[in-house]
């Protein structure tokens, strides 16, 4: 797939001295190079002496190669290199850095995710969702694909406490049906996040139509989702590897239900130990 800087290259090289075309060259065939490694890594795999590639930045009008690295590790992050080349970068990463450095950037990453939901702005959008929520007759958990397991946690979890929450599966095709009898006194909790899900950002449409307020989970404040919802809370999705990280979207949704549970005092109590006692009863988990 191209790279960001695949016209002006092909538009310039027969001009290019034959080094510099080495060079431009290597740029092209392999953005995912580009992305990752070092300027003197990529100079010496391309053949060339480190001085060419800043050159050749410096040929199409950028002030040096860190630009161009720049320029080519924002289109992995923003998914314009594909899968495929962001795959290629990680499998380039590990040989060059060995798995254990990409273990390590990848729970860094994590964990740097995760702690910006404990800024201001996150937790007055997680209080905000979850006093809604809470005052929601039913809770309608929408979360296809990748973005499902999400969901389903947070159905799951408040499962446990009555039948506040219903689920919309996919199972037998008729997962969106229930949505027919959402109102104005409910709310859709919806995830998805680049690439989205057609059908959710249709469901969400549907209920928003509806009257029935949309909380999203989502990773953008111009995601499709959250042009839709009344609240928005965001996730972030990028990872040192090439699949989209889910971590900091399960997060979210574990938040949201315990402050729902916590939210319900007494009552919530009650319907945990009936849970436990019927679990128990039909030995659910071992002793």
């Amino acid at each position: 797939m191209d790279g960001p800087l695949t016209r002006p290259i092909v538009e310039a090289f027969e001009a290019l001295s034959p080094q510099l075309q080495t060079a431009a060259r290597y740029v092209i065939d392999r953005p995912d190079d580009v992305a990752l490694l070092s300027m003197r890594e990529q100079a010496r795999r391309a053949g060339v002496p480190p001085a060419t590639m800043t050159r050749l930045a410096k040929r199409l009008g950028l002030d040096g190669y860190d630009e161009v690295r720049a320029l080519y590790a924002g289109a992995v992050r923003a998914g314009t290199l594909g899968f495929a080349g962001k795959a290629g970068a990680q499998v380039e990463a590990q040989k060059l850095r060995g798995e254990r450095a990409l273990a390590a950037d990848m729970a860094v990453s994590l964990s740097r995710q995760i702690a910006r939901l404990a800024e201001p702005a996150a937790l007055e959008r997680l209080a905000d969702a979850a006093g809604r929520l809470h005052q929601a007759r039913r809770i309608y958990c929408l979360g296809l694909r990748a973005c499902h397991a999400a969901a389903w946690h947070f159905h799951y979890m408040l499962s446990l406490l009555g039948d506040k929450t219903v689920m919309l599966d996919d199972a037998g095709g008729t997962g969106l049906d229930a949505l027919r009898d959402a109102g104005s006194g409910d709310v859709v909790l919806a995830a998805s996040v680049e690439p989205y899900a057609r059908a959710t950002i249709d469901a969400a449409r549907y209920a928003a139509a509806a009257g029935v307020p949309v909380v999203a989970l989502t990773d953008s404040e111009v995601s499709p989702l959250a042009q839709i919802a009344s609240v928005t809370i965001l996730v972030a999705t990028g990872s040192p590897s090439f699949f989209h990280t889910m971590t900091p979207l399960l997060a979210v949704a574990e938040i949201l239900a315990a402050l729902v549970a916590g939210r319900s005092g007494q009552k919530a109590l009650d319907a945990l130990a009936r849970t436990e006692a019927q679990l128990a009863a039909f030995g659910v988990h071992l002793p």
